[in-house]
């Protein structure tokens, strides 16, 4: 446990594979634009751009279907709104000066993607808000993905802005509330939390060394020399 908390305090520290520009179509009617796709175990990874470290990961099973993404829309007043959730993420990461994959990794963790995610205690959408809290922060529909991710993204800047950023206790305000981090001066001892923050922790972690994996690789092959290849006398 000591070992993914001090990871996390750095934060600011088998598989199937298809290539085609398209969009995932998730369980709930929503889409993810993407280059290609690739099934890690019961992840999906939708890579957004042509970087190989650029990709968000969703849960399989939330992919009801792939669709081109030249298909025309409906012409009309009845055609249903495409909302692409990978930009609506970025945007808000930008806006609240958060990590578009630190922000993707709480999503995933809190709905898996499910717009219309209900917790037994009542938090709604894909950042699973409290209907106090998402009144407090303006939201009139927290099914409304737009308004859930940048509610909630503001929510985790508020959060981490007030514990110095501290990501540890953000996470864990987030999932349990500020004042039981106050009452256990930092991370509660529940199972529900402990398991959430490093859940959280564990894959925003483990995209970043990806990250770096891959930009070290390329780096490495850009300055690489080019054989010599042999040319006739």
């Amino acid at each position: 446990m000591r070992k993914w908390l001090a990871a996390a305090t750095m934060f600011f520290g088998a598989t199937a594979f298809a290539s085609a520009a398209e969009l995932a179509v998730l369980q709930n009617g929503f889409t993810i634009r993407h280059e290609r796709h690739e099934v890690v175990g019961e992840t999906t990874r939708l890579y957004t751009g042509a970087n190989a470290e650029d990709f968000i990961e969703v849960p399989t099973a939330q992919i009801a279907s792939y669709a081109p993404d030249d298909t025309p829309a409906v012409a009309g007043p009845e055609a249903p709104k495409v909302i692409d959730l990978h930009a609506v993420i970025k945007d808000a990461g930008i806006r609240h000066g958060l990590d578009p994959d630190f922000i993707a990794s709480v999503v995933h963790a809190e709905s898996g993607y499910n717009v219309k995610a209900v917790s037994p205690k009542g938090a709604q959408g894909l950042m699973q808000l409290m209907p106090k809290t998402a009144a407090g922060l303006g939201v009139r529909d927290s099914f409304d993905p737009e308004a859930n991710i940048e509610a909630g993204t503001k929510y985790l800047r508020a959060l981490l802005d007030q514990y110095n950023g501290d990501v540890i206790k953000a996470l864990a305000a987030y999932n349990a509330g500020v004042q039981r981090v106050a009452q256990y001066h930092g991370l509660p001892p529940f199972h529900e939390t402990q398991a959430y923050v490093r859940r959280i922790v564990v894959e925003y972690n483990r995209k970043k060394a990806e990250q770096r994996k891959v930009a070290a690789k390329t780096q490495a092959l850009a300055k690489k020399p080019a054989v010599a290849t042999a040319s006739s006398q």
